[in-house]
This record gives C-alpha cells, structure tokens and sequence, in this order.
C-alpha cells in the first residue's frame, strides 16, 4: 500500500511477526527522518513493533526543507484550531491505512510526537473513536482545551515529557496539559528532564521507551 503521507518505516529483523506499531510525530519543520533516529535505541527493546515516521501533509512555511502538520506562521488561535483539524483528518486516513495494511487494531498502537507532533498525538489519543494502546509525547501542549473536551470520545493513556528550560514550548504547559487530561479522566503520568531545553535527551528517550514496553507488555 501506498499511505497517504511519505513515511520512514522501520520494519521489524526479518521473520519477526509484527504484533504493535509505535506511529512517531515529527515537531514543526522536521521530517519522519529525524524523529525516526528515537528508533535507533528503541527498535532493540521492541523486537514485534513496526515503526511509521511520516512527514507533515504540508511543507513548512519557515523551513521548505521541512515538514509541518499546522501552520504556525499566524498567531490567532482559531486558524491554529482549523489547521490542526485538518492534520487530525489526513492523520486519522494514515492510521487507517496502517491499521489496514499491517493488520493491526488501536490497541496495538501507540502515537508519539515531539513539539507540535506531541500537540497532534494528544488531541488523535482523545477523538478517535477506540482508545490507541499509550502516547508518548514530547515537548508539547494542548492546542485548544475547551475545543478538544466538546469533542472527547476516548481516554488514552499518556505520558508527557518536558524539558524545564524550554522556552519554545515553556513546561507551563504540561502542567495546564496534566490538569486537564486528569479533569477530564485520563490516566496522564508526566515527566520533567531536568536542564533540558526544546528537545529529546537520552533520559526522555529512555523514559518514553519503558513506557512503550511496560503497556506493550514486552
């Protein structure tokens, strides 16, 4: 099958059944090739799991040798809100196309993301209609609250990573993210990395990737 977005996948060594899939969000004008460096370490502590790292639907409106999923480039809340809808539509036909093409049901899956990829991951785990099997997300937010709880229908459980000097996506946001997703019922376990700025260090890595096992039941 051709999928809907152009996607890094890292399959698992050959005759090995593929039992999960771990779907990985890039941040604003990345692409699936530099997210899918998180499976370098991940990929030998998840032998039966298929890796999908697609690039943005769009190209980046700062970066044309990236990727976006929203635009970012107007700071008004609501044309932020109907960009990432469109991204959850084109989002929700490639996990469809996934869960087609490899036989798999969403409680074989976890999405993860890093920036805006974690911001997507959040809001698929909350509106598809079957709760995926965890998200991992890093560096993330909530995009628009009072939006995405008139249109909750799922509860997947989630871990969120922050860097405390992040100042691109400050970690005021996990925690307004951590009061929510816990108002609203979700099981949410956060982490903050200490002297950590706007990105994924070998300790957040880490932490995601026991995550990952411990739901995979590996």
């Amino acid at each position: 099958m051709t999928f809907c977005l152009t996607t890094r996948i890292i399959k698992p060594e050959k005759d090995i059944p593929i039992n999960n899939a771990v779907i990985l969000l890039h941040g604003y004008g990345g692409d699936g090739e530099d997210i899918s460096l998180l499976t370098m370490n991940w990929k030998r502590f998840l032998p039966n799991t298929i890796f999908l790292c697609p690039n943005g639907h769009e190209k980046c409106a700062i970066n044309p040798l990236g990727f976006q999923w929203f635009d970012l480039t107007k700071d008004e809340p609501q044309y932020i809100l109907e960009q990432s809808k469109k991204a959850e539509k084109k989002l929700q036909q490639f996990i469809d196309e996934v869960k087609i093409e490899y036989k798999l049901k969403n409680h074989q899956i976890c999405l993860s993301g890093f920036s805006q990829g974690c911001m997507m991951s959040i809001n698929l785990g909350l509106i598809s209609k079957e709760n995926f099997n965890c998200i991992v997300g890093f560096s993330g937010k909530i995009i628009n609250q009072e939006d995405l709880v008139s249109r909750k229908i799922s509860s997947t459980k989630m871990l969120l990573i922050h860097g405390d000097r992040d100042t691109v996506v400050p970690p005021t946001f996990l925690l307004e993210a951590k009061d929510f997703l816990i108002r609203n019922g979700i099981d949410v376990k956060t982490k903050i990395i200490k002297n950590c700025e706007h990105h994924i260090p070998v300790e957040a890595s880490s932490e995601g990737l026991n995550y990952i096992k411990s739901n995979f039941n590996i």
